[in-house]
């Protein structure tokens, strides 16, 4: 037996175990990531969750508007700051980087299900659509833009998205492919799919009171916001080819930019 094979012989199983360790480590965040999402469908439209947006403790509008901002704002944070490059450059000197994505997913589901946690419901009605089937058809629209938040992830890489692509590749010892632009379908026709459904879902309501409104205000704030800062990433990721996509596709809504 050589000496290099002496060296490295025995450090393969611990390799294999640190892979798997990172692998149950993706699989968790993923999954509290789908347990955060399904129930934020539930906080917003008020269905089959403990808590929802118009329940819990009640507390002064003062406070309620205070706490709901800020709790809104440490997840537009962390949620911004760990999605820029050069935060993850400098993040993937301490951690691996197979697990960057999965620690961003799982730091982002935590912060969001201590937003449902804790917020303030502020409970005055702003509209409440009393015709049932007007009702019905807006909170059909709602459920329209969760599906459309769903299907978009799965045309651009759902499973890389979350993180779980990274930590399976890490497993079996794959390198990661380099990031292909591409259009698939919703994308042909506006740039975020994504937001655009997020904007659609929480906007949506048959009733909305003063604390949906204001959820749905500073989270639709916040996505234009997210949206300067991740084309910025973009265009630096990819150049040319997505100012030219930039030039032909609108931002959110599906209308036919001028050439």
């Amino acid at each position: 037996m050589t000496e290099t094979q002496t060296t490295l012989g025995p450090a393969m199983p611990g390799i294999r175990v640190l892979r798997f360790t990172a692998f149950l480590y993706g699989c968790v965040a993923y999954l509290t990531f789908l347990f955060t999402i399904l129930y934020a469908i539930g906080f917003v439209s008020g269905l089959a969750v403990p808590k929802t947006i118009d329940t819990g403790a009640k507390s002064g509008i003062l406070e309620a508007i205070v706490v709901n901002l800020g709790l809104m704002s440490l997840f537009a944070i962390q949620h911004s700051v760990m999605a820029r490059q050069s935060f993850k450059h400098w993040w993937t000197r301490f951690i691996p980087r197979s697990v960057e994505r999965s620690t961003y997913v799982l730091c982002a589901s935590l912060t969001l299900l201590l937003l449902f946690w804790q917020w303030r419901p502020i409970p005055a009605v702003i509209w409440n659509v009393q015709e049932p089937e007007m009702a019905m058809v807006i909170a059909t629209l709602s459920f329209v833009g969760w599906i459309i938040v769903f299907t978009s992830t799965f045309l651009i890489n759902h499973f890389e998205l979350f993180g779980l692509h990274q930590v399976a590749n890490n497993l079996v010892g794959r390198e990661m492919p380099a990031p292909v632009f591409r259009t698939p379908f919703f994308y042909r026709f506006v740039r975020h799919p994504i937001y655009l459904g997020f904007i659609i879902a929480f906007w949506a309501a048959p009733t909305m009171s003063a604390g949906h409104l204001l959820f749905a205000a500073v989270t639709t704030a916040y996505i234009f916001i997210g949206i300067m800062l991740e084309e910025r990433d973009l265009v630096g990721m990819f150049g040319d080819e997505y100012r030219r996509y930039r030039e032909r596709v609108s931002m959110l809504f599906p209308w036919h930019k001028p050439t």
